[in-house]
């Protein structure tokens, strides 16, 4: 059976194609090894020069050796063309009969066929109609591709399969790559400026026997040897607190945490985080802190100050929008919450059909209206202060009975939570206790209570600014990226039966 260029997509008839195809190239891989040329055994291949490097500054005559690989191929008579694809991009190659020898030649017509890797090394010419192209003087078939890729014209569109199948998806969509290529430079940017911001990146257990630092579900495994139960770590805040207990007065960890929570295009169960402390700082300083961090992330991308987010531009110049939360939610919902009775505000949310989930006072009341109503308003990078005390367990105490914590939001998505932290052991305690009270009621928002971290703050811990940024949100935006998904290489999903 002879293989066209073209793969066939769609249906069971395509699959009976594809698997036709595939006995066809598993018979050249036979006939490859059967002659002592096993692509299989080669270890290495001397590359000298990337596709970009070739197209952005060509250097006509120059010998280069490039590896990758064949996206395309245009057999005529004793010449061929191709496309390479290899990490920075696709450079096109000439084959002819005459530089390879014949017996090489008949080679590349007959054994190597589109998406194998290969090898070529030859002379950097442009053709006449002005494509800079490598003229091949040598040829390696480096590895066998025996199921044919993704409908050349086609590409890989179904979401469902490039999620699961992530190497096809960087191969036959090229924007995929780029994404990821920023997704590295913005961690890198994050990470040259807290470094030079004299913090120190630690590495804290994912592993914790108290799923303590953030108010979420999590998930459980077992220690065999203890014979314990275990939680994957929904937050490393807690740890991090206890090295500026230590001394070490400014931390960062960027990694990891994991949520036994729901799924869709702004949460997967596994998301990073980058987290950092301050001594000597508060919820203010973090302000600063995060202003910065969004702004080198962008630079590092070539960014500026206005971006653009699925058709909407958001500004991310400085200073954001710094606002209390009694006050946007007097401005968007119309209603003063922490000038009424508890009764009051409780009939104010039933107004607008909004569920209490237990006795709340007037505080919570304002916290329900803002998270239902204001949040999605926020399409510009915002600044949003004085939560209540009851829904934030581990910061400050501020004079109006509320704490020193925001949460900042852009396009509508909460993007990071900091706080002046609380360091008052007495009032942490007693904290713990009213989220202990609360689980037993069953609200599944209360934190854990972590005896262990109230008897390091025993031991005086600094006034400290504590700050937690989503950086897969943060890509997205930066990305102009649809779904998380699309900004974590390989995202949960569900097995296929």
């Amino acid at each position: 059976m002879a293989e066209q260029n073209n793969n066939p997509v769609g249906g069971q008839d395509a699959e009976q194609d594809i698997n036709a195809l595939k006995a066809v190239r598993l018979g050249k891989l036979d006939a490859l090894c059967a002659a002592d040329a096993d692509p299989y055994k080669i270890t290495s291949y001397n590359v000298t020069a990337h596709a970009a490097d070739i197209t952005s500054a060509p250097k006509e005559g120059e010998t280069v050796s490039v590896a990758g690989r064949l996206m395309s191929k245009r057999v005529m008579g004793k010449a061929s063309f191709g496309h390479l694809l290899d990490r920075s991009g696709q450079i096109q190659i000439y084959v002819k009969s005459d530089s390879l020898g014949a017996e090489v030649y008949d080679g590349f017509k007959k054994q190597i066929d589109i998406g194998d890797i290969i090898g070529i090394k030859g002379e950097v010419f442009v053709t006449h109609r002005g494509e800079i192209s490598v003229a091949v003087k040598e040829l390696t078939l480096l590895s066998k591709s025996l199921t044919p890729l993704p409908e050349k014209w086609h590409g890989l569109k179904d979401n469902d399969l490039r999620y699961r199948k992530r190497y096809l998806d960087l191969i036959a969509n090229p924007e995929v790559k780029d994404t990821f290529v920023k997704r590295s430079k913005i961690i890198s940017a994050i990470r040259a400026y807290l470094d030079a911001e004299g913090f120190l990146e630690v590495e804290t257990p994912i592993l914790n026997t108290v799923a303590g630092g953030a108010a979420a579900r999590p998930f459980i495994t077992h220690h065999n040897t203890l014979d314990l139960d275990m939680y994957m770590r929904i937050a490393p805040e807690l740890y991090l607190k206890r090295l500026m207990v230590g001394g070490l007065e400014r931390v960062y960890e960027l990694g990891r945490n994991f949520r036994n929570e729901g799924m869709d295009i702004k949460h997967n169960p596994e998301f990073t985080m980058m987290e950092l402390y301050q001594a000597y700082g508060d919820y203010t300083d973090m302000m600063k802190r995060t202003e910065d961090i969004y702004g080198a992330a962008a630079k590092a991308i070539g960014l500026g100050d206005v971006i653009t987010y699925q058709g909407r531009e958001i500004n991310i110049s400085t200073p954001w929008r710094r606002v209390t939360m009694r006050d946007i939610v007097k401005e968007v919902v119309g209603v003063d919450f922490m000038t009424l009775t508890k009764e009051q505000a409780q009939n104010e949310l039933k107004k607008r059909d909004l569920d209490l989930e237990g006795d709340k006072n007037a505080a919570e009341c304002m916290y329900v209206a803002f998270d239902k109503l204001v949040e999605s308003t926020l399409i510009q990078p915002t600044f949003v202060t004085g939560y209540p005390v009851e829904v934030s367990p581990l910061a400050k105490r501020s004079d109006d009975g509320l704490t020193y914590r925001f949460e900042f939001f852009i396009n509508g998505w909460e993007g990071g939570n900091a706080y002046s932290e609380l360091n008052d052991p007495l009032d942490q305690a007693k904290r713990f206790e009213t989220q202990r009270a609360m689980m037993k009621q069953g609200n599944e928002e209360a934190q854990a209570a972590d005896d262990d971290f109230v008897e390091a703050l025993e031991y005086g811990m600094p006034p400290t600014g504590g700050l937690g940024i989503g950086i897969d949100r943060m890509i997205m935006l930066l990305t102009d990226s649809a779904s998380i998904r699309d900004v974590i290489l390989f995202p949960t999903m569900k097995p296929r039966k």
